[in-house]
């Protein structure tokens, strides 16, 4: 293989339009012969999206911060090993909607010293973070009114509200400080097609 794999993640709060530019960015590598794994978490393989089932629906109170963390990394772990790695392995790119980072603060934000706990989990079942990390930033009101707006089914997170998505949006910013060299950020206040001419932009960038 001549060309490089590269695994990609796509982070921010709900409603940031991290889907839509995920597909994006997929659409335009592919239209320039790459070849590009689309992928999600939770999810993205048939025992990770069991667990999606479970832990984006039903009541806020169905789990504890710390169950959730224990299946968000049961979860990824079996994506891992069915989808990214072997994908990574074949000189693809991977492009996922969500991974490590979010965890880091959905339920490390929601738990004394859970942000450690989430660390050491990460550290030993998975070993590994995405080579580039776009940061979809915006504001978390307007974020939230387009999750809600959604209606899909799986508004658990949603539910609990602005005060969750403000701490994320902070507690993203202070990963993008933590993480300099890996994550990138882009103002996702914008038409989607500006903000994915930015991205095409720090693609082509980090491939050259």
């Amino acid at each position: 293989m001549n060309e490089p794999a590269l695994f990609i993640s796509f982070e921010g709060i709900d409603g940031s339009g991290k889907s839509t530019q995920a597909r994006l960015l997929a659409e335009d590598l592919r239209d320039n012969g790459r070849e590009v794994i689309l992928t999600r978490e939770p999810g993205g393989s048939p025992g990770a999206e069991e667990i999606r089932r479970l832990v984006l629906e039903g009541a806020q109170d169905r789990w504890s911060p710390e169950t959730e963390t224990l299946l968000f990394t049961a979860a990824r772990r079996d994506h891992m090993e069915r989808t990214i790695l072997p994908a990574l392995e074949a000189g693809k790119i991977v492009i996922c909607d969500r991974f490590a980072d979010s965890t880091r603060l959905y339920q490390g934000l929601r738990g004394p010293c859970l942000r450690a706990v989430v660390d050491q989990l990460h550290a030993l079942m998975i070993g590994r973070e995405p080579d580039l990390t776009l940061l979809i930033d915006m504001d978390p009101a307007t974020g939230l009114a387009r999750a809600l707006g959604r209606a899909a089914g799986e508004e658990r997170f949603e539910s609990f509200g602005d005060d969750l998505q403000v701490r994320m949006r902070a507690g993203f910013l202070e990963l993008e400080a933590e993480f300099p060299g890996r994550i990138r950020r882009v103002d996702g206040d914008r038409p989607p097609e500006n903000v994915a001419t930015d991205i095409r932009a720090i693609v082509a960038e980090h491939l050259a």
